[in-house]
């Protein structure tokens, strides 16, 4: 993956003011030649997002919570595989995810009707890219670290005892492709392509990627959709990105799913099997 200059190898003599931590270079093929990440080596405090995303941003490093999850499977246990990992940039996001809509959508679709440029378009078919909400939302980096707030404020929720980790990446959405994350292997197995989709939620949604765990994710969003309709339309990119959201989740339904998941929320989880 095409990247600025690493700085992990040099943290120390940073600058930076940071937890007691450790720097990963495990993978799934052996160590890797530099430092994928840093984390710390206890839970993260409610400030620590914006603090440490003020101080590492200048360094070319971004704040994520990582979460060991019940088997307590922190990074060093992620089956990491920078090596399989392409560029997020190299990849279209309209086309990744007719790709996997194709693949595993075949139930997911309505009836017949017209495709966005004006032929008709089959039952089955992509739908394309939902469009951007007109109404302004909350500032994507303060619902970030509102979010990463929230949850570190509660050690006794599911989330309890995230820790902060920093990662060598230019955009929230690159994060999982920094680290050659492999929490959805069982769906893609080159991280980069579904970091394209998460730029294009980005520049759409104001998305930012907030806690990585062995096989989950969680993204806080500026400004989510407001309406049914685009709701509906976002909850197609939604299956097609992660499709166990819906086929191992009740109510298994994608229109619920839009309902209760898509609209109006300012926080998307998402979990691979």
């Amino acid at each position: 993956m095409a990247t600025l200059p690493n700085p992990l190898p040099s943290l120390a003599s940073s600058g930076l003011d940071l937890p007691p931590g450790s720097l990963v270079d495990a993978t799934l093929d052996g160590p890797w030649h530099e430092p994928l990440l840093w984390y710390a080596d206890g839970p993260a405090a409610p400030r620590d997002w914006t603090a440490l995303r003020a101080a590492g941003r200048r360094l070319g490093l971004l704040p994520v919570l990582v979460n060991g999850g019940s088997r307590g499977q922190w990074p060093e246990e992620w089956d990491l595989c920078p090596d399989s990992t392409t560029y997020p940039g190299d990849h279209d996001a309209d086309e990744v995810l007719a790709g996997y809509w194709t693949d595993y959508a075949d139930d997911e679709v309505g009836e017949v009707g017209e495709a966005g440029d004006g032929s008709e378009r089959s039952a089955g078919s992509w739908p394309g890219l939902a469009p951007t909400p007109e109404e302004a939302g909350e500032d994507p980096d303060e619902a970030a670290a509102g979010l990463a707030g929230v949850i570190t404020a509660d050690p006794d929720s599911w989330l309890g005892g995230a820790r902060m980790a920093l990662v060598p990446a230019r955009r929230s959405a690159d994060i999982p492709a920094a680290i050659g994350w492999s929490g959805p292997v069982n769906h893609e197995n080159d991280v980069a392509r579904l970091c394209a989709v998460l730029r294009s939620w980005e520049d759409r949604y104001d998305a930012r990627v907030v806690v990585l765990g062995f096989d989950t994710m969680i993204v806080s969003v500026g400004r989510p959709p407001t309406t049914p309709e685009e709701a509906r339309a976002l909850a197609a990119e939604h299956y097609a990105f992660c499709p166990d959201n819906i086929d191992q989740s009740p109510p298994y339904d994608l229109d619920a799913y839009a309902e209760k998941h898509v609209l109006d929320q300012e926080v998307w989880s998402f979990w691979w099997d």
